[in-house]
């Protein structure tokens, strides 16, 4: 069993801060929200962009976030939301 996160592999890294910022009791900006969505979405399920096509504006803001990320790894989106969380995990001191 891995004792710290340098002997943790990614996919656990990342389930594991996906788990924290799905549990955070403090809100946090639509901005970062959208940050989250888009490195979530290019982490499962890479470049195969769907849209609903639906006149929802959120909905168009956020496949506008995911887009921005065309051609980024699954790996490395991986590695942006992990550093993401952290950061807003520290700023809000919600590590529980």
């Amino acid at each position: 069993m891995p004792k710290n996160n340098t002997e943790k592999d990614l996919d656990t890294l990342y389930q594991e801060a996906f788990d924290k910022i799905s549990k955070l009791k403090k809100g946090v900006a639509p901005d970062v929200m959208l940050r989250f969505y888009a490195y979530y979405k290019q982490a499962n399920y890479g470049n195969n962009f769907t849209f609903n096509s639906g006149s929802n504006l959120i909905s168009g803001f956020k496949f506008n976030a995911w887009m921005q990320l065309n051609g980024m790894s699954s790996e490395d989106a991986k590695r942006e939301y992990i550093a993401l969380a952290n950061t807003i995990l520290t700023d809000k001191n919600q590590t529980k």
